[in-house]
């Protein structure tokens, strides 16, 4: 037994940095990856889908993600997170060809970025303390949180189209739109931790948003911004 704990010690004194082991991580670091779901409302969007070879789910695509997490709290988490989803898909109108009976071609690129500082509540303890020497994570822990911030957005069409005022003549053109836009969210996860210092994460988040067209895109209403995301993550508590 002696020899047990003399060879014990040292390893859990190297385990445990400054004190990972005696109490809770103070935060975490999360890399997320999914699939985003643009709700595609508005005007803008039925627009092109109507006029061109578009569907509504063409601007749904991959996202990437991070969070940075602070504890606040022991069951209540300040988050700071950003991600990136975009489409590029090819197009052409769906009633219309050039004067050589050829497709009138073009692209539609979509990108969203969410820069958002959420409050993560656990809905169960993340872990528990065993003695004054360790803390022993939960192997579930299930949370919910609602957060605010910004989106950034670019909607861009580039390639020839019809003027439809002029003799329905084709022309080449690029029409973009950019800028931010404040957004809210809420969102629902767990975690699955396979080490005190790694989980994996599982999130669903709604995120809202309307941003102001450009002049390319006068006439039409705010651009749709909002969007349902899945992503599966890789946490590294600290």
């Amino acid at each position: 037994m002696a020899l047990a704990t003399a060879l014990a010690t040292p390893l859990l004194a190297q385990d445990s940095g400054n004190g990972f082991l005696f109490q809770q991580p103070a935060g975490s670091i999360t890399i997320r990856g999914g699939y985003s779901h643009a709700m595609a409302g508005g005007d803008l969007f039925p627009f092109v889908t109507n006029e061109l070879t578009l569907g509504k789910g063409d601007f749904s695509g991959p996202l990437i993600g991070l969070d940075l997490a602070y504890k606040v709290a022991p069951q209540l988490d300040v988050t700071l997170g950003t991600s990136y989803a975009g489409t590029s898909t090819p197009s052409n109108y769906r009633d219309f060809v050039d004067e050589n009976n050829a497709e009138i071609t073009q692209v539609t690129d979509f990108r969203r970025v969410p820069v958002m500082l959420s409050v993560r509540a656990y809905l169960t303890p993340q872990g528990r303390a065993v003695g004054r020497f360790a803390w022993v994570p939960s192997r579930f822990a299930p949370y919910v949180g609602v957060g605010g911030g910004a989106m950034w957005y670019k909607f861009r069409q580039h390639g020839d189209f019809v003027d439809f005022q002029n003799s329905n003549s084709v022309f080449p053109g690029d029409f973009t739109s950019s800028g931010w836009a404040p957004a809210a969210q809420g969102l629902a996860g767990i975690d699955f931790n396979v080490s005190p210092h790694v989980a994996l994460t599982g999130e669903a988040k709604y995120i809202w948003a309307k941003g102001t067209l450009g002049q390319s895109f006068s006439g039409f209403d705010k651009i749709d911004l909002s969007g349902i995301s899945a992503t599966i993550g890789l946490t590294y508590r600290y």
